[in-house]
């Protein structure tokens, strides 16, 4: 399932964490985890993913790194002791993880769709039909 079917179908499991205020910036704007992450050029459902994979204290230490980049949030970096293990509590945990160590799946494991698939499959067969059969798709 795509992001976008996830968001049609009434949000993730990530939108209490992704939703979560972090304060007011420069410009008296409201910013939320996921526009701190957009603004810092990270996809924030990926993030999200991978810090709910980690354990608690993991997810802390990962967190305080990446937001400790993030300068636009005054009130972020006066008092980030606050902020950051409230946010880890919004997480949703890894299934089978009971607070213990868990690692995140690399980036690059998720499942193709059957969609890609069909495509290259149906791209595959327009090759051989042009090259090995000799003929250009034509009923003539």
């Amino acid at each position: 399932m795509s992001r976008m079917d996830y968001l049609r179908h009434g949000g993730t499991a990530f939108d209490g964490f992704l939703y979560a205020d972090l304060g007011q910036d420069r410009a008296g704007n409201s910013v939320s985890v996921l526009s701190a992450l957009a603004r810092l050029g990270l996809d924030p459902w990926d993030e999200a993913a991978d810090l709910s994979a980690l354990s608690s204290e993991g997810a802390r230490t990962r967190l305080e790194g990446v937001l400790a980049r993030f300068y636009d949030v005054p009130s972020l970096g006066r008092d980030p002791g606050a902020t950051i293990p409230r946010l880890v509590d919004l997480l949703p945990k890894a299934q089978g993880q009971k607070g213990g160590q868990g690692t995140a799946p690399p980036s690059g494991a998720k499942a193709l769709g059957f969609g890609p698939i069909f495509a290259i499959l149906l791209v595959a067969l327009l090759l051989v039909q042009t090259f090995i059969l000799g003929t250009d798709g034509t009923w003539d």
